[in-house]
């Protein structure tokens, strides 16, 4: 039987067609890793997967079945509606057992976020039909949801991990803020929890440059690649009058909007900027004093923190701290809207994206606030400008779901059959 030139394209196209892939990510929304695993889904589906989104909770008593519990994330997440949904959670009596007191409870009071986290995934309870479900792939993101990983692989599967950034890095930042017990968790102590959980993956997915050259080096043992996400583009248009800073209500983006209120908006008078997000409760409580000011400025959280690209003429990147990739910096070039960033908000991105035309770098108070005075003076481009700009263009060749799909689709295919050829 003859297979014709059409269906060779076809199967050329979507070339995991028939394929199927368990695709478990922590069961958050309106941030970077929600983001992430949307492109995932999307660029998986092109492929022609059928794709199973788990969403993972680490609270207790969110196990699948308690349908009320799941509601505000159900709402919060629409975009998981184009199918079926599936869900994974410890129940409470779980987490009173005393293994879990002794092996995760306990080191979490002194601040090993790790051993909590990986002891939530481990007493996981996952919608029906999951444990006796047959995956030709586990993409995984993040190590604390391994344990996940391992019980759907069943020893056969490939396991593809996504390592988002080096969360041993975000915890130690964290618990530098909280009141933890005495000795406290060592960050070695967390990275060492990290690694281990990561070994059981086949294959290391890195989405910035930096962590990825940083994985290699810890774990030169395995096989690493770094694939920029698939971030799901902003509007380009039609444009109009806004001046806009993006911001979710995280350590990093309050430190820095407040560093813009205090140090940077006071030197632009006459230049009126939105702030986006649900950062505007942190702002109120941390720095009372700069939210009164410019309380004006806040609209506060957005369904879809995207749109407010389209009427506007120039985005804010005043970022002073932060690791690991920048989404809401990626969602802005998709733009192709004039920025003003500090070298921090581009961490992650290659050296092209600091020399972009179109793109300020202003490290400093007074650069970004005199930048900002002279871009609040020229006019707005408009949609077809925006579209074919050197930032829109950067967007395209790295981060847009074209360029994730054709890497994933070489990097998976890869996987899926070497995991065929050892199982036979």
């Amino acid at each position: 039987m003859s297979v014709s030139s059409s269906d060779r394209s076809a199967c050329a196209a979507r070339p995991l067609l028939g394929r199927r892939v368990a695709l478990i990510h922590p069961a958050w929304h309106s941030c970077g890793t929600y983001r992430v695993v949307l492109g995932q889904i999307a660029a998986y589906r092109a492929l022609g997967a059928e794709v199973f989104p788990i969403a993972i909770s680490s609270d207790p008593g969110f196990v699948p079945g308690r349908k009320w519990i799941w509601k505000a994330f159900n709402r919060a997440t629409p975009e998981l509606d184009d199918g079926a949904r599936f869900y994974g959670g410890a129940p409470l009596f779980a987490v009173f057992s005393p293994r879990f007191l002794g092996k995760a409870l306990w080191p979490y009071i002194h601040g090993d976020q790790a051993a909590v986290r990986l002891g939530m995934a481990e007493r996981t309870i996952l919608s029906p039909g999951l444990d006796g479900a047959i995956f030709d792939l586990v993409h995984c993101n993040h190590f604390f949801l391994m344990p996940v990983a391992r019980r759907l692989s069943r020893g056969t599967a490939p396991i593809l991990l996504d390592t988002h950034d080096l969360q041993a890095r975000q915890f130690a930042l964290i618990n530098e803020t909280m009141p933890w017990l005495s000795p406290r968790a060592t960050y070695e102590s967390m990275l060492a929890r990290e690694l281990e959980a990561m070994r059981g993956a086949d294959l290391l997915l890195h989405l910035n440059a930096e962590e990825a050259e940083t994985f290699r080096a810890l774990l030169p043992e395995k096989a690493h690649a770094l694939l920029y996400p698939a971030i799901p583009e902003a509007p380009t248009g039609p444009g109009g009058p806004d001046i806009v800073l993006v911001a979710s209500n995280n350590a990093a983006n309050v430190e820095s909007v407040i560093w813009f209120l205090r140090d940077v908006a006071p030197k632009t008078q006459g230049v009126a900027v939105k702030i986006v997000g649900n950062v505007d409760a942190a702002i109120r409580s941390k720095a009372p004093e700069q939210y009164a000011a410019y309380k004006d400025w806040f609209l506060g959280r957005v369904d879809d923190p995207r749109a407010v690209y389209a009427n506007a003429r120039i985005a804010l990147l005043p970022t002073i701290s932060g690791t690991g990739l920048s989404i809401k910096s990626v969602e802005a070039l998709s733009s192709g809207l004039p920025l003003i960033a500090t070298t921090q908000a581009m961490r992650g991105m290659d050296e092209e994206a600091l020399r972009l035309p179109g793109v300020v770098i202003a490290d400093s108070a007074s650069e970004f606030a005199d930048a900002l005075s002279r871009a609040a003076a020229t006019a707005p481009l408009d949609e077809s400008a925006r579209r074919v700009s050197p930032a829109r263009r950067y967007y395209e060749s790295r981060f847009s779901l074209a360029a994730y799909k054709a890497s994933l689709g070489v990097l998976t295919g890869a996987l899926i059959s070497a995991g065929a050829e050892n199982r036979t």
